[in-house]
């Protein structure tokens, strides 16, 4: 347990004009109302109950180099709006469309920041079967950017400068269905590298797809969510510690990490997860899971974790941050992505 106070650091992005997202969506109703299902858009419910996935299943369903691409890397959240018009027999052409978009703006000096003006870009789009879990779920879609300068010899192979994928899992039915069928809902986007270049890539995407990206930040509701879910695949995957990290309100606010042994975790979670299905995960569950780890912390330092707010959850194999970022293993991919992808509908302009 470590408890020390930190300052509160700020930062800065840089702000750009979006296309709009609910311009579209008002259009279509005014003027496609036809091509909706439903002739509304359906927003999803907040879900009470969530049900826990095949730790091993995913390993049938998801090919090992592919799987290796998605958890090697601590991941930036962004969320979405359906892409118009996105097609997967087009993945080439976009390949070489965004590279173009790059040298474009490498040469304006946008880019310039990022790999120098002696280097290139070269832009892979793919895609990875299994992570998608229903019908209505579209493929996720990997991008990867490569660069390499101009005068690099025959045999240098390039860098990964920086990768991103976009992903669906198990979103509401209701929503899908109530989208026109030009669009292609992927409301996860993850990314790691240079924020220069995921700028860009997410100023390509809007300019030709009519969509529109936002943060994704979390709630602690959320982080409990996975505090409990991760936990809950202790058999499947033995943890050494579940560590939790909340900011307590204070000037400076005072931040408090805790480390509970990994079986204590799991007796803990099997204590309080009374349930015939042990597959069926209930919020009553969670929060009671996360009442009795504050109860204990007070018994031992009379400090309040209920007063502050849940920052952090991490495993050996896995992390999440309240500010969007995650870092996923493989028996955690699909329920993590099924929360996710709900988070980022709940928080899509409508």
């Amino acid at each position: 347990m470590d408890v020390r106070r930190s300052d509160v650091d700020s930062a800065t992005t840089p702000t750009r004009q979006r296309q709009s997202w609910r311009n579209s969506v008002r259009t279509l109703n005014t003027t496609t109302r036809p091509l909706f299902y439903s002739g509304v858009l359906t927003a999803p419910r907040v879900s009470t109950v969530r049900r826990r996935s095949n730790a091993h299943q995913i390993d049938n369903d998801v090919d090992p180099n592919q799987m290796a691409l998605l958890v090697k890397e601590k991941w930036e959240l962004s969320r979405v709006t359906p892409m118009y018009n996105f097609r997967y027999t087009e993945l080439k052409a976009y390949s070489k469309n965004l590279s173009a978009f790059l040298l474009e703006e490498k040469q304006q000096g946008t880019a310039a920041a990022v790999a120098g003006y002696d280097k290139v870009f070269a832009v892979t789009f793919s895609t990875i079967s299994g992570v998608a879990k229903t019908k209505d779920d579209a493929e996720t879609v990997f991008i990867q950017i490569n660069s390499k300068p101009v005068f690099a010899a025959a045999g240098d192979a390039p860098k990964v400068v920086w990768s991103g994928w976009l992903t669906c899992v198990r979103a509401a039915p209701q929503y899908l269905q109530s989208l026109p069928p030009e669009f292609v809902c992927l409301p996860v986007f993850c990314s790691s590298g240079a924020q220069s270049l995921t700028f860009l890539v997410q100023s390509w995407f809007e300019r030709t797809f009519d969509c529109s990206f936002g943060s994704l930040d979390l709630s602690p509701t959320d982080l409990q969510w996975l505090a409990a879910i991760w936990t809950s695949y202790h058999n499947e995957r033995k943890i050494r510690s579940l560590k939790l990290k909340w900011t307590l309100p204070s000037e400076p606010p005072l931040d408090v990490t805790m480390a509970v042994d990994g079986q204590d975790a799991w007796d803990l979670w099997d204590s309080t997860h009374q349930q015939e299905d042990a597959n069926d995960i209930y919020i009553e569950h969670v929060k009671r899971f996360l009442n009795c780890i504050e109860t204990h912390f007070y018994r031992h330092f009379n400090i309040h974790l209920s007063a502050g707010v849940l920052k952090r959850v991490a495993t050996e194999g896995a992390s999440v941050h309240i500010d969007g970022k995650v870092k996923i293993c493989p028996e955690y991919l699909p329920s993590t992505m099924e929360l996710l992808t709900e988070c980022a509908i709940l928080r899509m302009p409508l």
